[in-house]
């Protein structure tokens, strides 16, 4: 499921993952969302008033991180957020240094304040939801990957930093 990129040029892993992560924003940061607000409205689910200024000042700081990570990732992983195309080095500086999946906390944090925008319960349920899913399913597996691929270095990294919250290494 996880292969490293064949590409080490820094330049093109960076523009690739300018893309990726426009081509996720675009699915699950808006069409997604939209059909679930389509289909709230449908079914005659009550939404709540947007908090419209707390929700993309969020979005913003959230967004902020994602791309950093995926900079950080991409330019001193040499490689791309992408398993099929994922970093040759373990990262752990930039964000890394504070938690082990910035990007998916962006990413989450980036779907609760397009819940928020849209004043939609379901939209925010949508993004926990993947929190949950990500946490379950996604996570155990990239982290088997990466030990397998990093040995004691990712061990030691795992040990000191949280998953999910900085300071947390438990989580």
């Amino acid at each position: 499921m996880f292969k490293p990129s064949a590409s080490t040029n820094k330049v093109w892993n960076l523009v690739k993952t300018i893309a990726q992560t426009m081509v996720f924003w675009l699915i699950f940061l808006f069409l997604l969302p939209m059909g679930l607000v389509a289909l709230q409205e449908w079914l005659g689910i009550v939404s709540f008033t947007p908090l419209k200024v707390l929700g993309w000042s969020l979005f913003v700081l959230f967004s902020l991180l994602g791309l950093f990570s995926g900079y950080t990732m991409s330019y001193f992983g040499t490689g791309t957020p992408l398993p099929l195309d994922c970093p040759n080095k373990l990262v752990i500086r930039g964000p890394y240094k504070y938690v082990r999946n910035p990007m998916t906390v962006a990413g989450i944090g980036q779907g609760i304040c397009v819940g928020l925008i849209m004043g939609s319960l379901v939209v925010v349920a949508y993004a926990v939801s993947g929190a949950f899913l990500w946490h379950l399913f996604v996570r155990p597996l990239e982290e088997s990957d990466l030990q397998e691929r990093f040995g004691q270095a990712y061990v030691d990294y795992k040990s000191r930093i949280s998953c999910w919250v900085p300071g947390l290494h438990w989580l």
